[in-house]
Parts: C-alpha cells; structure tokens; sequence
C-alpha cells in the first residue's frame, strides 16, 4: 500500500488504538515546554489524544488535525478541551499563526517533499515545530523474543525487512532534515528510552494497530498472529521504545 492509504489505516481500529498503543515519557513533554512554549499550538495527526491530553495539562491551547473520522471522535471524547478538527493537513487551511506546531509519531506520514514547508506556513515568526518520532529498538539487554519471532515472520509472510529491531544507537533524530529544510533555525533534539511490558494477548492487540500488520490480508495476519502468541504462550515481553524529540524555531 502506498503512503496515502496506509496512513489512513488507523482508522480502522480507533478504539483499539487507544486502547493498546503506549503514551510518551513525561520528561519529553516537559522538555518540549521548554523549547516550544507556546500557548497556541496545532497538533498534526493527534489520533486518538495519547499526546493531547499531556499538552493540555501543561497548559497549551491545542487544536488538532486528525484525517481519521473514528480517531478524532476518540479525540474529542479523552481531551474535550482540545479543539479537534477532521481535516487533512496537507490541504488544511488555518484561520490564524500558531505559537508551536508538534507531531506525534505522525510527521513521517505527511509528504515529505512539503512537509517542512507546510508546518512553517502555520506557524507566526519564531514559532517552534517539535516532531517527535517513536522506534522500536532492541538494546543488548532487551528482550531475545524480538530476534526469534523473525521466524514467525518469514513463515508467514517471506520478506528482507523482516529482521530484528535495531539498536538505540543506529536511530537517528530528525536535526539534519530541518536544517535542509531551510525553513527552521538550528535544531535541538532530545532521546528517551523506556520499556513496556506485554502479556501474550497485550502485544498481538499492539500488533493489530500497526500499519504494516493490518495491510496483511486477513488469513495472513491471523495466522501470524497465532503463531506469535503460541510463542510467547503464558509469558510476557518486553518491547524497548526510543522516542526522539527534534524542535527548531521558523526562521524570520
């Protein structure tokens, strides 16, 4: 599936989604206080509210610009006081400028030809982008489930990019892509690291609300799945999370 279809795929499982899908450390949206203090802020692709709700009890006056019908409703239902708006950003048009502009998890999926241009548009003179940007990694203490399961993968759906998560340190933040943009002054970013603990059933309802899992036809990801949970059977896993925080300020 192209770009298009797959980011509006989430839609499909909003409750799920904000069900199964982990928050972002504190420390991250205290650190984009700092660098990105607002008040008014535009939030790109919130979802389901997972970030909204932490912008709001700092303090920010967030609207939101969500493509999926089902998400945004979630939205609205967590975070009634965020303003939040069903719309495509990319041919969006805001009544007014923006102190800050953030992105959850949701930047990569705008055109990346545009996308830096776009965020500057809606933003006043000086006001910060912060895109925040979160990885699967494997650390050398992490959990060996990650490795194994690569079988379960190439069983059932043969393909190159099937191989474990990469380690922390092969995952780049986002300072070399503002400062090419030539719309933004020198980025600063910001890395946390944490872990979440699954059962068996908890990690497959994760799995069914990842893009690359749910444009799987139905047989294929059923059986994935069963696979997957025979695996892990009556144990946990402990999947590692790296979150970059990239903020820079629109150039005058």
């Amino acid at each position: 599936m192209d770009r298009r279809r797959l980011r509006s795929i989430f839609d499909e499982v909003a409750e799920l989604y904000d069900r199964a899908r982990p928050t972002y450390p504190g420390a991250l949206f205290d650190d984009l206080l700092r660098l990105a203090p607002g008040p008014r802020l535009l939030e790109i692709g919130c979802g389901t509210g997972k970030a909204t709700a932490a912008l709001a009890a700092r303090g920010y006056d967030v609207t939101c610009v969500e493509l999926g019908e089902g998400l945004a409703a979630v939205a609205r239902r967590t975070v009634p006081q965020a303003r939040v708006l069903t719309a495509d950003f990319e041919t969006w048009q805001p009544d007014a400028e923006f102190d800050a502009v953030a992105a959850f998890t949701a930047f990569h999926w705008l055109d990346p030809d545009t996308r830096y241009e776009r965020a500057a548009r809606v933003l006043r003179p000086g006001g910060a982008l912060a895109v925040a940007e979160t990885h699967h990694v494997l650390a050398p203490d992490g959990d060996p489930f990650f490795a194994a399961v690569q079988e379960d993968y190439d069983a059932v759906d043969p393909s190159p990019d099937n191989r474990p998560p990469p380690p922390p340190e092969e995952i780049a933040d986002l300072t070399g892509a503002f400062d090419a943009s030539g719309r933004f002054e020198p980025a600063q970013a910001r890395r946390y690291i944490w872990d979440v603990t699954y059962t068996a059933d908890e990690y497959i309802a994760l799995l069914d609300t990842y893009s690359g899992h749910r444009a799987l036809s139905e047989p294929k990801r059923r059986r994935l799945y069963d696979r997957i949970r025979t695996r892990i059977g009556n144990k946990t896993v402990r999947k590692t999370y790296l979150a970059t925080l990239t903020v820079a300020s629109k150039k005058a």
